[in-house]
């Protein structure tokens, strides 16, 4: 058995300590597709919650509300990034799952905008630490299945890409290039987050082949020009108002 004097102890707890630090830290990379520069985050959706409202029932809104209520708690954040597109209010245009709680119905109505653009779809994550992406259909299918239980879900519009193939409404080439953000799920079953760099815009076309390049066979758009992502802060960051927010917070 290893014997250490005081001061060696301190400084192996040291060392300890820096590295669960480091292993709980968010790892961002910056990827260049198409000539955009985007910043991708990959995540085990164990790590992922969802929020929308706090425990008083008020909705979080801002990236800085989410960090001073999860410290409150003991937890620091790790990663946040606006889940998708919401109505007047704070609210989700469509499904929304927190903790195992629908507090959203799915929305299959139809209507104009980029939510609306058919297909669109979910990102479900679920009680054995795996996630999906798929059509309300496909949600119809996992919540009839008797499978494990979804504790985190939410809709958006359009789906970027279905079973590797990008949504037919997408055009190469088209001009249509804005800030974007969006989530697939890659050949290890990690949720990929990607939003476009500072001064960077894509088309829809070029951001499902982002996620293509990525390993995604299935990906959802999430929103446009308002969006962030911000990783492993160590300050409150202010942000522009949302619905629901994806969360690393641990």
């Amino acid at each position: 058995m290893l014997r250490f004097s005081g001061g060696m102890k301190r400084w192996w707890i040291l060392l300890i300590v820096c590295g669960a630090a480091r292993a709980a830290e968010v790892k961002e990379e910056l990827v260049t597709h198409a000539g955009t520069r985007f910043r991708v985050v990959r995540l085990e959706p164990a790590r992922v919650g969802l929020v929308w409202k706090d425990g008083s029932g008020e909705t979080y809104s801002t990236f800085d509300r989410v960090q001073s209520d999860f410290a409150r708690q003991g937890k620091k954040v790790r990663f946040l990034m606006n889940a998708g597109i919401y109505e007047p209010g704070g609210v989700p245009s469509g499904l929304h799952i927190e903790g195992g709680r629908m507090l959203r119905p799915a929305n299959q109505a139809e209507g104009k905008g980029n939510f609306f653009l058919k297909p669109n779809g979910m990102v479900a994550g679920f009680a054995n630490g795996k996630a999906r992406i798929g059509t309300p259909e496909s949600w119809d299918a996992w919540s009839k299945s008797g499978g494990p239980k979804v504790v985190d879900a939410a809709q958006s519009g359009p789906l970027l890409l279905i079973a590797g193939q990008r949504h037919p409404a997408f055009r190469d080439g088209s001009d249509s290039r804005l800030h974007r953000n969006g989530v697939g799920v890659d050949g290890e079953g990690r949720l990929v987050f990607a939003i476009t760099a500072p001064g960077e815009r894509v088309n829809f076309w070029d951001f499902a082949g982002l996620f293509l390049k990525l390993g995604c066979q299935d990906a959802l758009f999430l929103d446009g020009d308002i969006s962030q992502m911000t990783v492993n802060p160590d300050r409150p960051v202010p942000s522009n108002r949302f619905g629901a927010m994806f969360v690393v917070a641990e």
